[in-house]
Parts: C-alpha cells; sequence; structure tokens
C-alpha cells in the first residue's frame, strides 16, 4: 500500500484526545455513614489514587476513529508489487540510418542482441522493432534527416527509466545536434560514427560583376569544419559550373550535384557618400567601401556628392557625413542611411569593439536601439534602428585620425563588409557535414543517476472509498455505544 499524502499521518497525534478524556473522567469515591466514630481507632493517614480507564471499547472506537480518518486524508493506494525479471537493456539506432550504423557498429550490436537486449528504434516513441526483418527488406533505404538527437535523448531518459542499460548507435554531424546540451539520469552509452557521404559543395550566391563577369561563391563543408570560396567565370561557365538562362534569368549550377539552379543576382550595389565639410572622412570612407564591394564580388557603384539634392532616388546605401539633418527625400528612398549623429563631443582614451581600436573623441549618446559598436567603457559607438522601411545607422564618431584610428586599420574595410552583407550567406542544413566529438555532444548525467528497480508497481488503485466506508461504520458504532454507556463525570 502507498499514500498520495502521507504528511497527513501527522494528523495521527489526534488519537491522544480521547485517551486523555477517558483519564480525566474519574470515578469518585463512596461515602459510608456510621453511628460513632469513638470506637473507632485512629490509624495513620494515607492516601491512594489510581487511574482506571473506563470504557475501553468505546476508547478503541474514538482511537480506530481518528487513525482511519487520517489515513483516509493521505489518499491510500493499494498496488500489486511483482518481482519481474530484469530486463537486460535496449539497443537503439535511428530508422533512417539503420543499415550504415549497424554496419558500423555490427559486431557490438549483434552481441548485445544475443545477449538479450531488445531492439529500439531510435525515433519519437521508441518502438520496439525486429532489426533482422528490417534489414532483410531491400526496399528499405537510408534517408537523410535533421532530427534532432538531444532532444530525443531527453524524451528517451523518460521513457527508459526501467531499463537497467541504454546502448544508443547514432552519426555525429552537428545538425543533429540543435538547442541546450540535456541533463539525464538513465545509463545510455551512446556510440558514434561519420556518415560515408562526409563532404558536400554547393553554390551559396552568384552575382554579376562591374566586368559582367559572374562571382559564384562556393560553400564547402566537411567534419572539421566549413568554408566559403569565390569563383569568378564567364558566361559560357567553366568545368564545375554551368551557365544558363532561364525565362531570361540568368542561372548557375554546379555539375555532378544535385542542388537545384541558382539565380544570378543582376542588382547593383548603389551607394552613395554625401558630404558638406567632411571631405578627408569622405576619402577614407570612399576607398574602403570600394575595397570592400569589389570582395563581395556584386556588380556596385560607388559615388560621392557635396550636394544632396544630386544624389539620385534608389540609392542601396547612403552615407550622409554631415552635421546636418538627412533630406527627408533621400530618407525615404534609401534602403540603409548611416550617418554621423551631433552632440557634445567628449575626448576620451578607450577603443572601439570589435576590433580594438583606438578611440581618441565620441558623441555621447544613450544605451538605445540594436547596438553594434562600443567603446571600452560600454557607450554606443554605432547602432541600428528599423525606422519606416529603411535601417538607420548612428554613428557617434567620425571616419578621421583625430577621431580614432579605424581609418588606418584593417578591420576597417572588413568591418564596412560587415555593413554592407548584412545577410550573409547561410548553410544549408543538407549541406553542414561538421561533425561534434564525443565529449561534445554526451548529455551530463548527474552524479546521482536513477538506479533502476527489478520490482514494479502494477496498475495501483485508489482505495480512499473503502476507508471511506469502514469510517462511517465505525463513527455510527462509537455512536450507537456513546449514547448506550452513560459515562461518569466530576462533581
Amino acid at each position: 500500500m502507498s499514500f498520495l499524502s502521507p504528511i497527513w499521518f501527522f494528523a495521527l497525534v489526534a488519537i491522544s484526545i480521547p485517551v486523555l478524556i477517558h483519564l480525566w473522567n474519574i470515578r469518585p469515591g463512596k461515602t459510608l455513614k456510621v453511628g460513632s466514630i469513638s470506637l473507632i481507632t485512629e490509624a495513620s493517614k494515607t492516601t491512594s489514587r489510581s487511574f482506571k480507564l473506563l470504557d475501553i471499547l468505546l476508547l478503541l472506537l474514538r482511537c480506530l476513529l481518528l487513525a482511519l480518518l487520517a489515513f483516509f486524508l493521505a489518499g491510500p493506494l493499494w498496488a500489486y508489487f511483482s518481482a519481474e525479471k530484469k530486463a537486460k537493456g535496449w539497443v537503439l539506432i535511428p530508422k533512417e540510418n539503420l543499415k550504415e550504423s549497424y554496419q558500423k557498429f555490427k559486431p557490438r550490436v549483434d552481441s548485445l542482441l544475443k545477449a538479450g537486449y531488445e531492439f529500439h528504434y531510435f525515433n519519437k516513441g521508441f518502438a520496439k522493432g525486429d532489426l533482422k526483418q528490417r534489414l532483410a527488406d531491400t526496399s528499405m533505404k537510408d534517408t537523410a534527416t535533421q532530427a534532432n538527437y538531444w532532444s530525443l535523448v531527453k524524451q528517451l531518459d523518460e521513457k527508459a527509466r526501467d531499463v537497467p542499460p541504454v546502448y544508443l548507435f547514432t552519426p555525429n554531424g552537428v545538425n543533429h545536434f540543435r538547442g541546450t546540451k540535456p541533463q539525464i539520469k538513465s545509463y545510455v552509452t551512446w556510440k558514434t560514427y561519420t556518415l560515408a557521404d562526409s563532404t558536400s559543395r554547393w553554390i551559396a550566391g552568384a552575382s554579376f560583376t562591374n566586368t559582367d563577369a559572374i562571382k559564384v561563391t562556393l560553400g564547402g563543408s566537411g567534419p572539421s569544419g566549413s568554408s566559403f570560396s569565390l569563383q569568378t567565370i564567364q558566361a559560357g561557365g567553366n568545368k564545375d559550373i554551368t551557365v544558363n538562362v532561364q525565362n531570361g534569368q540568368p542561372m548557375v549550377s554546379l555539375k555532378n550535384t544535385t542542388q537545384s539552379p541558382v539565380a544570378v543576382d543582376t542588382t547593383t550595389l548603389s551607394i552613395a557618400i554625401y558630404t558638406d565639410k567632411y571631405g578627408v572622412d569622405a576619402n577614407y570612407l570612399k576607398a574602403a567601401l570600394q575595397a570592400a564591394a569589389a570582395f563581395t564580388g556584386k556588380k556596385a557603384v560607388v559615388k560621392q556628392y557635396t550636394n544632396h539634392n544630386q544624389i539620385p532616388a534608389g540609392q542601396t546605401w547612403l552615407f550622409w557625413l554631415s552635421d546636418a539633418q538627412v533630406d527627408s527625400r533621400l530618407q525615404n528612398i534609401s534602403a540603409n542611411i548611416f550617418k554621423y549623429e551631433g552632440g557634445k563631443v567628449t575626448d576620451r582614451r578607450t577603443q572601439i569593439i570589435p576590433g580594438n581600436i583606438a578611440l581618441m573623441k565620441i558623441i555621447s549618446a544613450k544605451h538605445i536601439g540594436n547596438i553594434l559598436w562600443r567603446d571600452g567603457f560600454g557607450e554606443t559607438v554605432l547602432r541600428r534602428e528599423e525606422k519606416g522601411k529603411s535601417n538607420i545607422y548612428h554613428y557617434y564618431s567620425h571616419f578621421n585620425p583625430a577621431w580614432n584610428n579605424l581609418v588606418w586599420s584593417d578591420a576597417f574595410p572588413k568591418e564596412i563588409l560587415k555593413l554592407l552583407n548584412s545577410q550573409p550567406y547561410k548553410m544549408p542544413p543538407d549541406y553542414d557535414k561538421r561533425v561534434l566529438s564525443q565529449q561534445q555532444l554526451l548529455p551530463y548525467n548527474p552524479v546521482n543517476s536513477y538506479a533502476p528497480s527489478s520490482i514494479t508497481a502494477v496498475n495501483p488503485k485508489d482505495i480512499s472509498e473503502y476507508f471511506w466506508l469502514f469510517l462511517f461504520v465505525v463513527f455510527a458504532a462509537e455512536r450507537w455505544l456513546s449514547h448506550k454507556t452513560k459515562i461518569p463525570t466530576n462533581g
């Protein structure tokens, strides 16, 4: 028997109440009447007193009534416990990688199954399966999947608590491990391997250059990491890349891959620099922009203006190097605006982060918006604000050696490139072939791991209704006996 709320057993202390009441009700002494006491010899005075419980049956009924009430409130459950034969354990393999995983660990898996381990699929629900039958099915093939193994291991920890050892065999690709590494209490031995198809190549992007060539960004991934490289090709393509036109749109595709053709970006990156009195700053910025635009490979035009009325509409970037407010006309027709902020100039000897670039002057600003650059004191140097359809970049310094060493640093064109390429190339999950080491993927296993038991409770049942019935019977018997028996009192 077990109980839902065993704290109610403290109520058993109440049994002392009827005992004390019965002890308090002491029968008084009897008075004997005599004619004379002259002939009675005086004896030494002795006093005796004894406590005697009266109506024992009534006392027992009241004590039993309070005990049953405590048991009823504790929520009694009746469960049949049986000693089961302890399971040997489980062997789990993902269904989608079953054949390759089995071949990688065939001796180990076969020995475990021969020793009496159960085979289960390492998929949602962890269904029990017949490994030999599945392997013999030639129509079933391994397939690619991005199942989150950490999430499945967390579910397995709850599902297999009564299974002593669990053996898990899976690939170690990084795309199978997302989120926070879980904590588990089960005993899991996890063996991993690197898939046979452990490298990949794909086209991450393509665009026309200023010379009407096509610059293609190629992505590559392997167990040790991923990288990107650039290739410049002509309209005819080369030995690796094919160029064709579909419905007037130039397309490029990588030979000997299943990747769909990628559209070539035909747009032009239009960059305007406006300044009225900061000509030196504009020259430094123009050189960095030209270097960054050349690296992207996109067709780009960088022009400098001293009259904002001459700036045409449709600018991708507008760099406003002036203390004056940005022309309202340009605010509505520029996708990105980078502007000098006005305010009190403060001398400061610190650094711009990122880059650890020396900073000498700054314009004090509040910590609001999406902050991209800070100084060594945590003050804002560059922040981004979304305003309508435009991104506004507020810069609290200048592109000038008197303000900072940014224009002399190699980090200058790199940081400008990050701004221009605000949407970097992403790695498709199917092409990500990086792997995690054994220590990186293993979940945390606390010291107080769950110890499986061979004693199993079968269908626990709530039996409080029987206690309620017994309680009613005892109460009725106590009331009947109480009225039938005259309980003596003091007085």
